[in-house]
């Protein structure tokens, strides 16, 4: 007999991911079809045209096959060799072994230089963990929280789908809070109690708060003060946060700067909030999304859960060793004065100021559109505008309507969530300029005329 949509559980039918959902799904029958589809649904900025590092390819490919390295330095500059060798000798049997289920000491070593160096604090290497990708922490910690139905987990909306189907794929509830439109989708506080309370009313036992910073969908940069807020409204209330950091090399408005959850944790001297934050190679300015590489570093968590944590990450028995190599390459980059420097630092600064540039450059485009509003971008990967729609038009018509006639795959802002009565698409910073440039024309056109034929 086999096996039917039938004998399936509940929860795995209730599970939407709306980045890779039908409006995707139609926009590859009609590249199929010879259609040019610019692809804007997605953070996968190598599928659009960006280049990877050579710092951390040179590294990857010594680690794969270390009879390259026999080339140095004819080939490959002398400090990535070493850099390689480094890993090997870490790593003990090489990139054809599992290592450890927290991944290999030597690169959380690393990690926690990384973290002490931008944070000026202090790191454990044994409170972090290895990670295929930042997504499978943030699957691990809430697989952790989650012990019954009528447990939930507070998250963003508009939020990345991820963790609204993790939740529902582990049977919680999700505890959406609203994030703040009008003020650059700050978080706020009485929207923080609003969502806290109406949980309660309904008998939810709220685990958790999950934070986005700099934001996906809504390319938000929270300030300290919003971060010491939101910390101690977890105090409060005694919840844990997990803190989705992925963004943090993708800063573009000037006065901006990235502010960890860990630092703003130590500066206040909190010691009963537990805190998970997660960082990931795919996204900042490597683009490293099919390497699968990232981590999450805990605080305030006690030992006997963090022996829970490390058997659900054995159950995996470890992530995968190119990706432990990626994640390495991001936290331990060339230094100046290395023979990788220059090039590094020109490749990293050529990335950064191109998306810089693109967010800017889309922005001000979609404003300038009747009937389309957008907050300045200034952080992460994405645009979330705000559309007016024609009376009975859904964001799914419009955003699958635009792909029929453009070529143009976004996402609706129903697949994040939103404020009832508005309605969103997101849209990547990712294409090449030219063809952003393009995008943003078509665009306008397109809902200069759906808007009057749908009146």
């Amino acid at each position: 007999m086999t096996i039917q949509k039938k004998d399936l559980g509940a929860a795995v039918l209730a599970t939407e991911y709306a980045v890779r959902g039908p409006i995707v799904a139609r926009a590859q029958e009609l590249e199929k079809q010879g259609k040019e589809i610019i692809y804007c649904n997605i953070g996968n900025p190598q599928s659009l045209g960006q280049k990877p590092l050579t710092w951390l390819r040179q590294i990857l490919a010594l680690c794969e096959y270390p009879a390259l390295m026999d080339l140095a330095p004819a080939v490959f500059p002398t400090d990535a060799v070493e850099a390689a060798r480094a890993i090997l000798k870490g790593s003990r049997h090489g990139m054809g072994a599992y290592s450890e289920s927290k991944g290999l000491r030597f690169i959380r070593e690393a990690v926690a230089e990384f973290i002490r160096s931008r944070d000026g604090i202090g790191v454990d290497p044994e409170a972090i963990f290895l990670t295929d990708g930042a997504s499978k922490g943030v699957q691990t910690i809430l697989r952790l929280l989650l012990a019954a139905p009528s447990d939930g987990i507070m998250i963003p909306i508009p939020q990345y789908p991820l963790y609204s189907a993790t939740i529902t794929l582990y049977e919680g509830r999700i505890v959406p809070y609203y994030l703040d439109e009008a003020d650059h989708w700050k978080l706020n506080r009485s929207m923080l109690d609003d969502s806290l309370r109406a949980a309660h009313a309904q008998g939810t036992r709220v685990r958790a708060i999950c934070v986005i910073n700099p934001g996906n969908p809504t390319g938000s940069v929270l300030d300290e003060e919003n971060i010491a807020m939101v910390l101690d409204f977890a105090r409060e209330h005694g919840l844990s946060v997990l803190a989705d950091e992925v963004y943090q090399e993708n800063i573009y408005l000037p006065g901006d700067s990235f502010v960890s959850f860990a630092s703003v944790l130590d500066a206040k001297g909190i010691r009963d909030v537990s805190l998970f934050s997660f960082h990931s190679c795919s996204k900042g300015f490597l683009g490293e999304c099919g390497v699968r590489g990232g981590y999450f570093e805990y605080r305030n968590v006690p030992g006997d859960v963090v022996a829970q944590i490390l058997k659900l990450q054995s159950v995996a028995l470890c992530s995968n060793l190119p990706g432990q190599v990626a994640t390495y390459a991001m936290v331990h980059p060339p230094k100046s004065g290395d023979p990788s420097y220059e090039l590094y630092n020109r490749e990293k600064t050529a990335i950064l100021e191109e998306m810089k540039t693109r967010a800017i450059l889309l922005a001000e485009g979609l404003n300038k559109i009747d009937g389309i509003s957008c907050n300045a971008i200034a952080g992460a990967m994405y645009a979330f505008p705000r559309i007016t729609l024609p009376a009975g038009v859904t964001d799914e018509e419009y955003c699958m309507a635009l792909l029929e006639e453009t070529g143009i795959c976004v996402v609706p802002g129903s697949g994040f969530g939103q404020a009832e009565g508005t309605a969103h698409f997101r849209t990547t910073i990712l294409p090449p300029t030219q063809k952003l440039r393009q995008m943003v024309e078509k665009l306008s056109a397109f809902h200069e005329v759906y808007a009057l034929v749908k009146h």
